[in-house]
């Protein structure tokens, strides 16, 4: 049998590394240390895993989970073996933790090492206009994949401000705090104008990870 599929391109890259980038779409994990990733995540796994629900942890995670729509349902995964982890092909990237933390735009985060710490925290500036926008932060020791629904481009906010519609926003340094700013003056808004009203504004020593996009298009119905 023979097929462009079987050139070294598309076969599995064997690596000794706990985390490896197969191509651009698409993430292998080895196993062994659990292993946190967004439910529905998972495209193949070789060896014996386990797949789990994990629960909110807490009091406090379940009440944010319940009043935010930042929730990300997380699997547990567990095992020796292999998995593979990827999101309607989108740009992987991923983020060493060494003691320090990302805030992420929860419908980017794909996976992360099981000890690293998260949480919800709702964005400074967030009310009623903007339907309320929450981030999961990470923190320690450990690996976070993430996606971006196109080239990820990197901008550095610490020489002047910067502003970003929270859609684009994949993620950014734990200790910038960003505000929500508006645009839009009240004219405008009298007026039915569209444009992008709600902006995220970053300021101070640190990045934030922009994609080309404001996420997936949902299609129209078609009856």
């Amino acid at each position: 049998m023979r097929s462009e599929l079987f050139a070294q391109d598309h076969q599995e890259q064997q690596t000794v590394e706990r985390w490896t980038l197969q191509s651009k779409k698409m993430l292998r994990v080895a196993l062994g240390e659990d292993l946190l990733t967004a439910k529905g995540a998972m495209v193949a796994f070789q060896g014996q895993i386990q797949f789990h629900h994990e629960g909110a942890g807490s009091l406090g995670k379940l009440m944010k989970r319940a009043l935010t729509s930042e929730d990300t349902p997380l699997m547990r995964v567990s095992g020796q073996g292999e998995a593979f982890f990827a999101r309607e092909a989108a740009e992987v990237f991923l983020i060493q933790l060494e003691g320090d933390g990302v805030s992420v735009n929860g419908s980017t985060l794909l996976a992360f090492d099981a000890a690293l710490h998260h949480d919800i925290h709702r964005t400074k500036g967030a009310g009623m206009m903007t339907g309320g926008l929450f981030n999961t932060l990470i923190q320690g020791h450990g690996t976070v994949a993430l996606t971006s629904d196109g080239d990820p481009l990197l901008l550095d906010c610490s020489q002047q401000p910067t502003f970003v519609d929270p859609q684009a926003a994949v993620c950014w340094s734990a200790n910038l705090v960003p505000e929500v700013v508006s645009s839009m003056n009240v004219t405008s808004l009298l007026r039915g104008g569209s444009g992008e009203a709600f902006q995220y504004k970053f300021h101070g020593p640190g990045f934030v990870v922009v994609q080309p996009s404001e996420g997936p298009t949902v299609p129209p119905h078609t009856h």
